[in-house]
């Protein structure tokens, strides 16, 4: 199986086991379905994570978007997905931000982060999140958005933490009540109105 070249290795904070991060490929879809159910698995409330299908990844394996991976040797221990979104969908987070129709292909969703219960507080999920951001071609999607639950603090704090703030509060994802969360990484035209 080829790999895709690694972009960056580290340390562990509680351990010092060296773990190293690539982009993730099509290859990886089974090791990405594996890692995901077993975090949902372990979630006390499994509505803190809104999991993504077979599918929603092979799309963004496929060029809308792109996913990273941390590795410990061979082992899959985390991952975190960036998407492109489909102009026509009723619930674009563009909408929420306030973003006119014509600015919609513009943005990308910080989407889906999961790392493995025996590797959480290594600060994993906000690293991989700075990679991914740097990753972002801002001339191409200034603009970027998530979602989180409210009650999902370390995903709250994460988002914090990339520049993210807080524009509404609302049903997303079939009535889940969700924090939309937005950043302009371009900051050359005025911020649009907030809802």
């Amino acid at each position: 199986m080829m790999e895709t070249p690694m972009l960056t290795e580290g340390e562990l904070k509680t351990t010092g086991e060296p773990f190293h991060v690539r982009m993730l490929a099509s290859t990886d879809l089974t090791t990405i379905l594996q890692l995901q159910s077993a975090v949902a698995a372990s979630l006390e409330n499994p509505e803190q994570l809104q999991s993504l299908t077979r599918e929603e990844f092979s799309s963004i394996l496929s060029g809308n978007g792109f996913m990273i991976g941390t590795f410990i040797g061979d082992d899959l221990i985390a991952f975190r997905a960036m998407f492109v979104p489909p102009t026509d969908d009723p619930e674009h987070l563009g909408t929420d931000a306030g973003l006119g129709e014509e600015d919609l292909s513009k943005m990308i969703y910080s989407e889906v982060s999961v790392v493995h219960p025996r590797y959480q507080g290594n600060g994993l999920q906000t690293y991989m999140g700075h990679l991914v951001m740097a990753h972002v071609d801002a001339t191409r999607f200034p603009y970027v958005a998530a979602t989180v639950a409210p009650f999902n603090i370390p995903s709250l704090k994460d988002k914090l933490a990339l520049g993210m703030e807080i524009v509404a509060l609302k049903e997303k994802y079939n009535g889940k009540l969700r924090y939309v969360l937005f950043r302009i990484f371009c900051r050359t035209k005025s911020r649009p109105q907030l809802m």
